[in-house]
């Protein structure tokens, strides 16, 4: 049975790649997601690891957040092996996507529903990388290349 990760933020991004669940039943799945009050429940639900939730008001505390997240990252998809990540962003997701990359998966990537007219920050980054790049929205399909519309996940 192939081995996918799915990684998402938490909140929205959380909330889109929860619609994929249906997916979670044909793979030996991950789910990946920032811990907090609101997903530690998730863990009783669903597969589920967790990194560190990292808010930016204090930036000194937020760097060391993102460098502890990233060497997570690289301990999560080495010893869980995925054969693809799948991924809604938006930090965490392009932390997972390029990680996995480097491990040889593939990676897919689905824009988030909120950008309308440009990539989000994570999506331009991954946009690079990815072996698959959906969008929620027809006019993103039109501008970039590489974007399959796939409709709306909510």
């Amino acid at each position: 049975m192939k081995k996918v990760i799915f990684a998402a933020s938490s909140g929205g991004h959380l909330t889109e790649i929860l619609k994929l669940q249906e997916l979670f039943k044909e793979y030996d799945y991950l789910l990946v997601t920032e811990k907090t009050d609101v997903t530690k429940d998730l863990a009783n639900k669903y597969n589920m690891k967790f990194i560190k939730y990292g808010p930016c008001k204090n930036k000194f505390k937020y760097v060391w957040t993102i460098i502890e997240n990233i060497f997570l990252t690289i301990k999560i998809v080495s010893k869980f092996k995925p054969d693809t990540i799948v991924s809604t962003g938006a930090q965490i997701g392009g932390f997972f996507c390029y990680v996995g990359k480097f491990f040889g998966a593939k990676v897919i990537y689905i824009e988030t529903m909120a950008k309308i007219k440009e990539l989000s920050g994570t999506g331009n980054n991954v946009y690079k990388i990815a072996d698959k790049f959906y969008v929620q929205w027809k006019n993103l399909e039109e501008k970039y290349d590489k974007a399959e519309y796939i409709g709306r996940l909510i």
